[in-house]
């Protein structure tokens, strides 16, 4: 130059500094928002679920109740401890609501409390549950006992009943009731020498405080519902108006038959006896599968009894 100054070139290019930090920025940006969205998506999952919102939901129809019980009296077949194909039937029978309830179907996630000692506790007691609004609210309990006398293929007692609290859960699946509902299935309710007295104490300790415990069999008599209990005061009494019939024990349970609401109450809990027909008699043959649109009707019922005492 003219000067007599040289001016050197660095030969290695400058970065601008905003290209560098953004450099830096946009994976560190990606990392974040992409661990918030699982974190979000997540947390969004688990309240759904806590809420029943990633169950499914089905209405009540007839088709549905008259495969649960031709299963239950054809597949499942007889349903005690007293021999090999009874002890093969309260197997089957638990693995169907197992299934019927779980993931893989309504979504509910399926409680198995251990069974009696004796047998082994092969057969548990089945739990399901939809949360309430207030926890602090005594729960509502739907009780069905899912095995049968030996000899019957009990389609009163208690297919029909079993069906019918199948068909209910599945109906309310998605509901959040303002208390919260227990729908539980329990073994050993019928057969006349099974483990009855520890299956009861095992769902009693389960069952806590109850602001009712509603036992239904034998829906499939007729559309309307009979609705008793030995507590004059029971709230199930008064939420069947419109809905059920409210009758005496008396009435249902003559001479020295077995009523499971009966036991239950007798060990202090507040059981309500719901059906559609007096109490199946031991000598009955009890293998007459239920008109399904009779059945589909009284379980309608049952449904709309269950939304009334849940939501009070």
């Amino acid at each position: 130059m003219a000067d007599g100054w040289r001016v050197s070139e660095d030969p290695t290019p400058r970065r601008d500094r905003r290209v560098v930090v953004l450099l830096w920025l946009l994976p560190l940006w990606l990392v974040v928002s992409s661990v918030g969205g699982l974190w979000l998506y997540l947390r969004k999952k688990a309240a759904e679920e806590e809420n029943g919102q990633m169950r499914i939901a089905t209405g009540i129809h007839a088709d549905g109740l008259r495969d649960d019980v031709g299963k239950l009296l054809g597949f499942v077949g007889e349903r005690h401890s007293a021999s090999a194909t009874g002890t093969q039937g309260l197997t089957r029978a638990a693995a169907m609501i197992e299934s019927s309830l779980g993931p893989g179907n309504a979504g509910y996630r399926v409680e198995k409390l251990g069974g009696p000692s004796m047998p082994a506790g092969r057969w548990p007691l089945l739990v399901v549950s939809l949360k309430g609004k207030d926890e602090k609210l005594p729960p509502l309990w739907v009780v069905a006992a899912y095995d049968a006398r030996p000899g019957s293929p009990g389609a009163e007692a208690n297919a029909s009943g079993v069906a019918s609290v199948l068909a209910a859960a599945h109906a309310m699946a998605s509901e959040f009731p303002a208390r919260s509902v227990r729908f539980a299935f329990m073994p050993h309710g019928y057969e006349t020498d099974g483990p009855l007295a520890e299956t009861l104490e095992i769902l009693q300790r389960r069952v806590g405080d109850a602001s009712s415990l509603l036992v239904v069999e034998a829906t499939g008599a007729g559309e309307s519902l009979l609705v008793s209990s030995r507590d004059a005061e029971n709230r199930a009494l008064v939420a069947a108006d419109g809905i059920g019939k409210v009758v005496g024990a008396e009435a249902i349970c003559l001479e020295d038959d077995f009523d499971l609401s009966s036991a239950l109450f007798e060990m202090g809990l507040p059981a309500v006896r719901v059906a559609t027909r007096p109490v199946v008699k031991e000598a009955d043959a009890d293998d007459i599968a239920p008109d399904p649109a009779v059945h589909a009707a009284a379980t309608t019922a049952l449904v709309a009894l269950i939304r009334r005492l849940s939501d009070s």
